[in-house]
């Protein structure tokens, strides 16, 4: 069994590969597989890992405890008559709720993730550091934080003095840019690696594990 699940994994590896040379029927067939398998996992994820420990095993156990638990069940249940046309506006609610409260949510942690600790992060002293890398370091991130809030900032025409400065904060961005994308990448590429060892270490025995 363990060497037909080793082809199986070969075979999908060489049908998503195939889509290098073009769009094929190979790599559309690994495709849904790996959409239907991913929408299959999940849905037994969110059952035996959600929905049973936190709504299921309550409500059996100590119902009158946790009667208030209906509510987001009945919610949940809203959200899936989406599918049925002639009640589907009965989805909007709970996805107006949900999508309110994220945002909610989402605000107060983004702004002590980012924003609060953003400014902290530039409120230094930049002389304070153990050698002149530490201190041009800290000019650095003073200096690209504030040219790049100039960039933002366009109730302002950028021209002149304001426009030269909102120019350094473009730079500074390309290059933050640029670093994601580059951490992007690798990643991709660390797939691709743990791909090629499955297909030269697990299959062809070229490569130890």
């Amino acid at each position: 069994m363990e060497r037909i699940g080793i082809w199986i994994g070969v075979f999908f590896t060489f049908c998503i590969f195939s889509f290098l040379y073009k769009d094929n029927p190979f790599y559309k067939v690994a495709e849904q597989v790996f959409v239907g398998l991913s929408a299959g996992y999940w849905f037994m994820y969110t059952v035996f890992s959600i929905l049973k420990p936190n709504l299921y095993v309550p409500l059996t156990t100590d119902f009158r405890a946790n009667w208030i638990l209906i509510i987001p069940a009945i919610l949940g249940f809203m959200m899936l008559v989406r599918l049925i046309p002639k009640i589907d506006w009965l989805s909007r609610f709970p996805i107006s709720l949900m999508i309110g409260t994220t945002a909610g949510v989402s605000l107060i942690r983004f702004l002590q993730s980012d924003v609060i600790n953003q400014l902290s992060a530039t409120m230094i002293n930049p002389f304070k550091g153990s050698g002149i890398i530490e201190i041009f370091g800290n000019f650095l991130l003073i200096i690209g934080t504030f040219t790049g809030v100039i960039y933002f900032y366009f109730s302002k025409k950028h021209e002149g003095v304001f426009g030269g400065i909102a120019k350094i904060g473009v730079i500074f961005l390309m290059i933050s840019f640029g670093s994601a994308f580059g951490y992007t990448t690798m990643a991709r590429i660390s797939l691709l690696i743990g791909r090629l060892q499955f297909l030269l270490g697990d299959w062809l025995h070229i490569i130890a594990q």
